[in-house]
């Protein structure tokens, strides 16, 4: 299988599991100092990382022609767009509609992609683009009304498509390992600043953690490594359009775990999302290239190209 295709894959799979993980972690921390604290941990480990396997790399993420691309990253990507998007959550009622906003990330980078990267976006991607965003829908059955709240997600997510679309121009001249390390060193120390700013008392509130705190933001920080290891190393071999659309598999993942685990009900409404969302990312991978690696003829019916 594709590299590209394999490592963003496991993306989604880990994007899946971490958001039904994160249903146990303990509260109380603010999402901000959480985030702030999550990438400063990955960041770490990237370096320790890059260190070991590619030291001689690591001068270029100050290199004088990246750097500027690099600090958009962290910026655009690691840092403003999770102020717009929390502070919007606080805002907000409901979280589906900022769930299903989010969701749409794959729409905006696949239009950055096409008029930035020139990527190509065939008739069978954007079927797929429309069932996606149909079975993303009925996922979520947001109540969509426009207002400050929800335009704030918007201008997040129109942020965090951006920054894939920079990522994807740099990919070439640097690891997908470099690029994850730009965006969560970069990113924590653009929030870090913020924070001690802004909001002194929430970032001191880390020296009053506790262990079970401490333990769950170990766990979480994991994951989130697993994510941007697997998602930029993977975007290094993908289009900017597939890789993102199938980050939207880690929706079912996560519904068929609370199905499996806590017992949540799957409505009607949400099983047809969930399916839809699947079917439209085997469209945008190509369905064929999926059945191909499978023993066995692929049928007629599935012929399609990626």
């Amino acid at each position: 299988m594709n590299r590209g295709i394999l490592l963003v894959f496991l993306t989604a799979l880990v994007s899946g599991v971490s958001i039904f993980i994160n249903a146990f972690a303990v509260k109380g921390i603010n999402p901000l100092l959480l985030t702030t604290l999550k990438n400063t941990l990955v960041a770490l480990v990237l370096l320790s990382v890059i260190l070991i396997v590619e030291n001689k790399n690591f001068r270029k993420i100050f290199d004088r022609k990246l750097l500027p691309r690099f600090l958009a990253i962290g910026l655009i990507g690691g840092s403003i767009p999770f102020f717009l998007f929390f502070y919007a959550l606080s805002l907000l009622k409901s979280p589906a509609i900022a769930g299903f906003i989010h969701k749409t990330l794959f729409i905006w980078a696949s239009i950055f992609a096409l008029i930035f990267l020139k990527e190509k976006l065939s008739p069978k991607f954007l079927l797929g683009a429309f069932i996606l965003l149909a079975g993303n829908y009925l996922f979520f059955l947001p109540n969509v009304a426009l207002s400050l709240p929800t335009l704030l997600v918007l201008i997040a997510t129109i942020f965090w498509a951006a920054e894939n679309v920079i990522a994807k121009s740099m990919l070439n001249e640097v690891s997908g390992t470099l690029v994850a390390f730009a965006r969560m060193f970069f990113g924590s120390v653009f929030m870090l600043v913020a924070l001690a700013i802004f909001m002194p008392s929430v970032l001191l509130s880390t020296f009053t953690l506790s262990f079970a705190q401490l333990a769950w933001l170990g766990i979480t920080a994991s994951f989130l490594f697993l994510y941007v290891f697997t998602y930029y190393n993977g975007l290094k071999y993908l289009p900017v359009h597939k890789a993102t659309s199938i980050l939207l598999l880690a929706q079912p993942i996560t519904a068929m775990l609370s199905a499996s685990f806590l017992g949540t009900s799957l409505t009607p409404e949400k099983a047809l999302g969930a399916l839809l969302i699947v079917c439209g990312v085997l469209l945008v991978v190509g369905i064929s290239y999926v059945f191909s690696k499978f023993e066995g003829k692929v049928p007629f019916w599935v012929r399609l190209k990626a």
